[in-house]
């Protein structure tokens, strides 16, 4: 099940690139980064890992990716990072913390709302700590060094 979950984030992230406006010859590796990102997302949790935790661990993984993608194909890093996010960001979360607002379920808005505010700062951890990482060790990746 995992597998077809990764390759439905592949397809997904590929689209959101689209719209995005990703390069033409990226979209494969805008792909990569979303699918890597979730790939780490639900293994952890099928590990009993935390949403929020597992969220922070695969954002900072699909970061990394996103700076090697950028320094191999030299573009900015913005092209993989902010597509290859897309299957991490609590759309469902949003949505139920509107709808428990708009119908008053003050108990379950303020449960939903609080998880979702985790987990969207769990994902800028994530990136903070991707970016964390000195520039330079990317750049090896492109001389061969």
């Amino acid at each position: 099940m995992i597998l077809i979950e990764t390759l439905i984030s592949f397809g997904a992230t590929i689209c959101f690139a689209v719209l995005f406006s990703a390069p033409k010859k990226e979209l494969p590796f805008c792909g990569c980064t979303g699918a890597l990102g979730w790939l780490v997302y639900e293994a952890l949790v099928q590990d009993g890992v935390s949403k929020v935790l597992a969220s922070m661990a695969a954002t900072a993984a699909l970061t990394i990716l996103a700076r090697c993608f950028a320094v191999i194909r030299q573009n900015p890093v913005t092209v993989y990072l902010l597509t290859g996010i897309f299957s991490l960001v609590p759309g469902a979360g949003l949505y139920y913390t509107t709808y428990y607002l708009f119908i008053g379920d003050r108990y379950q808005l303020a449960v939903k709302g609080l998880e979702t505010f985790e987990i969207a700062g769990a994902i800028v951890f994530g990136i903070i700590f991707g970016f964390a990482l000195p520039q330079r060790l990317f750049h090896r990746l492109r001389r061969g060094d």
